[in-house]
């Protein structure tokens, strides 16, 4: 208690002087509309500043809610598109279609340099996640699912020589295989394509539909390049991917809950 005393018998001009400065301040700003204009003005700036940089801090370490929420709503929409039925605009989708159940997913492990490659994402059975789903990104296909733990799944990618996906022109609805030859992640091949396509340079390449594991008119990638195979009746084509396989970080799971029953139709058609 002593040294505040103390502080105060030092400083008592200082502070006398500051007393009757606020003092002095404050009688002009009250008796004078320009003077008081300009102190709130400089208030408002200084408080905005201050409330400006705590949103820049709190959306900062928001931004993992954020994105989920992003995740959540693309996962709904995706949904909403893919569920639509054949000749349907989309401002007329009945949300209560639902053919394909869509499921968001973070990719843990993603190779890309091998020969055959894969992807590790963080879902599972007890997700309802079973083989032979399809995955995919905003921008395009990834894989199809080949092995499920309890809480992951691994995704055989489309750059695995083993990878098989129906795919066609989208503008003629032409249709092949598309396949990998593992010379680069940016570029898979499109084989078996008839000779008599309509092709050209910079066309879209989308999933044929024609499997039960991807819907019709996912996004693959555009056409670089075709060539006539040796038997001159089909083309094989350089397709570059829209997807950039070397960055994936999160996916969608596609899942076709009319799968097995189409499987069994066809496979029984006696029963």
């Amino acid at each position: 208690m002593q040294q505040i005393f103390d502080f105060f018998f030092k400083n008592k001009t200082f502070l006398l002087f500051l007393l009757l400065l606020t003092i002095a301040l404050s009688l002009t700003i009250q008796s004078h509309s320009y003077h008081k204009s300009k102190f709130i003005n400089s208030a408002n700036f200084l408080s905005g500043g201050i409330y400006s940089w705590t949103s820049n801090i709190n959306q900062y370490f928001n931004l993992k809610t954020e994105n989920e929420k992003l995740l959540e709503d693309n996962t709904n929409l995706k949904s909403l598109l893919f569920n639509q039925p054949e000749g349907t605009a989309i401002s007329t989708i009945d949300s209560t279609y639902q053919k394909y159940i869509i499921t968001e997913a973070e990719v843990y492990k993603n190779s890309y340099s091998a020969i055959n490659n894969y992807l590790l994402i963080n879902r599972g059975k007890k997700d309802s996640i079973t083989e032979d789903l399809g995955v995919i990104t905003s921008k395009g296909i990834v894989g199809i699912i080949d092995k499920t733990s309890e809480k992951y799944a691994r995704v055989l990618s489309v750059l695995n020589t083993n990878s098989r996906i129906n795919a066609q022109l989208e503008k003629s609805g032409h249709f092949g295989s598309l396949k990998w030859n593992s010379d680069s992640p940016q570029f898979v091949q499109l084989e078996d394509l008839p000779n008599f396509a309509p092709i050209k340079i910079g066309d879209t390449i989308t999933t044929g539909g024609q499997s039960q594991i991807f819907p019709k008119g996912v996004l693959i990638g555009e056409v670089i390049s075709f060539t006539n195979d040796a038997s001159g009746d089909t083309y094989t084509v350089d397709v570059k991917l829209f997807n950039d396989m070397t960055n994936i970080g999160h996916v969608y799971i596609i899942r076709n809950k009319d799968k097995n029953e189409i499987i069994n139709l066809l496979t029984n058609p006696d029963e």
